[in-house]
């Protein structure tokens, strides 16, 4: 198998060609070719038309994906991972969650508030590392104050010092004051027909009581410094720079992946629920074309944002989705059933595979589970034989299949003798589920 090296992407993402994009995506997704350079030639467009001068950049749209396809190929892992690599607000809503206006539900315009809500809590966590430093700082400062007092030596100051840096008092118990967010955890609620999420009264309250409350608690040092830090990164950072670069972010950068858009379909002449599903679709038309949407923190314009929908389609066609919702995903891309071979690379080729990951939790016990190259080829075998023969959910079946097989181990592994080593192969394979295999209603009970 052919390595590939990792590329460095939270700075350098605008230098990252189409081909090296979909390289990025070979270490974490097996096969679908197709899907990948669909969304690597989204990702690069995006920085093409930031380097397009106005007005012609504010008319360059961005090309909107339907990946059609059975469950467990591969679809959202495609689009979770091009945002993680582009370090965009990304997020994963289903298209069965919405209703209508008018009906009872939360409707499409939450999503780009939803959206929001990521972009900000990302921008505030990527300015908390860069005064993470600083803030230690002013929390080291506090802690010393409480344990050696106002009026202490220098050299008992210092001698407390160099103890706090070297980690000896993290057990010891302090008493400190901490801001108290416990009057400020009333979530937001929604006004029936009203603008969903507009209100939040834990904001209300804490801006009428004050939000610098504080209360008295005991914890260790070691506790004392992670909540100090909190609160000094949290004074130190810029809330208003946060939410305008959130909000440039979403505009600019933003991805929102629509999984099952094929169970929204108004099929044939069925009424009743179908007149909600078509409503949910007529709603997003204006979302995925390009609207404002009103959030607390300011106004939000969809045209830059990128649209990835997903369907199985198995019932439905994607001609039954609305012409007008057709035509704003222009690019469509078939994602195929996976084959044996697919599976056997699933278990093996990504960095957090399943081999890697089984063997890792088993190794936490002191135990050392080794798959032969026999074993995980049954393994992708008997995968690729019940998605054949009962439904095919694709990779989703072997985590179902290595659960069966581990189920022993997995109980047993803590009494162990420390260093023991289990060798999984053909054979081990056959004996802990070859038996579900012999008939189909056995096949049956595998499923289940």
């Amino acid at each position: 198998m052919k390595k590939i090296n990792k590329i460095e992407t939270k700075n350098n993402i605008q230098n990252l060609t189409p081909r090296q994009i979909v390289e990025e995506l070979n270490r974490y997704i097996i096969g679908q070719d197709e899907a990948k350079k669909a969304v690597a030639i989204a990702l690069r467009n995006r920085f093409r038309r930031k380097l397009v001068s106005s007005p012609l950049r504010e008319e360059i749209m961005p090309k909107n994906i339907l990946m059609i396809g059975p469950t467990g190929v591969g679809k959202t892992e495609v689009a979770r991972r091009l945002a993680k690599l582009a370090n965009a607000p990304f997020i994963k809503v289903e298209a069965t969650k919405f209703t209508e206006v008018g009906y009872v539900g939360r409707d499409v315009d939450s999503i780009i508030r939803d959206l929001l809500d990521v972009a900000i809590k990302n921008n505030k966590n990527l300015m908390k590392i860069e005064v993470h430093e600083k803030a230690e700082k002013h929390a080291k400062k506090k802690i010393l104050k409480i344990l050696v007092g106002e009026n202490a030596l220098d050299e008992t100051r210092e001698k407390f010092s160099k103890m706090l840096e070297s980690g000896e008092l993290n057990d010891r118990e302090i008493e400190l004051d901490i801001i108290d967010n416990s009057s400020n955890g009333i979530n937001s609620f929604d006004i029936p027909g009203g603008q969903m999420g507009m209100i939040n009264l834990s904001e209300i309250i804490g801006k009428a009581i004050g939000s610098e409350k504080t209360k008295k608690a005991r914890m260790t040092v070691e506790e004392a410094l992670k909540t100090l830090i909190d609160e000094e990164s949290n004074k130190m950072i810029d809330e208003d720079k946060i939410i305008k670069n959130s909000l440039k972010a979403v505009e600019n950068d933003g991805i929102v992946f629509i999984d099952e858009i094929d169970k929204i379909c108004a099929r044939g002449n069925i009424k009743g629920a179908d007149v909600s599903r078509e409503g949910v679709q007529r709603d997003l038309l204006p979302i995925v074309e390009g609207t404002t949407i009103s959030t607390k923190y300011g106004i939000i314009k969809t045209d830059h944002i990128l649209f990835v929908a997903s369907g199985a389609f198995h019932v439905a066609k994607p001609s039954d989705l609305l012409p007008e919702l057709q035509g704003r995903f222009p690019i469509r891309v078939q994602l195929k059933s996976l084959t044996e071979d697919d599976l056997l690379r699933i278990l093996t080729e990504p960095e957090s595979s399943l081999i890697k990951q089984y063997s890792a939790l088993i190794g936490v016990e002191n135990v050392n589970l080794k798959f032969t190259d026999d074993g995980i080829k049954e393994m992708a075998r008997i995968a690729f034989k019940v998605n054949g023969e009962i439904e095919n959910i694709g990779a989703r079946r072997l985590h179902t299949l290595i659960e069966k097989i581990l189920e022993e181990i997995s109980f047993e592994a803590s009494d162990m003798k420390s260093g023991s080593e289990i060798i999984i192969d053909a054979n081990y394979v056959s004996s802990h589920i070859g038996d579900l295999l012999s008939t189909k209603n056995d096949l049956m009970k595998f499923v289940l």
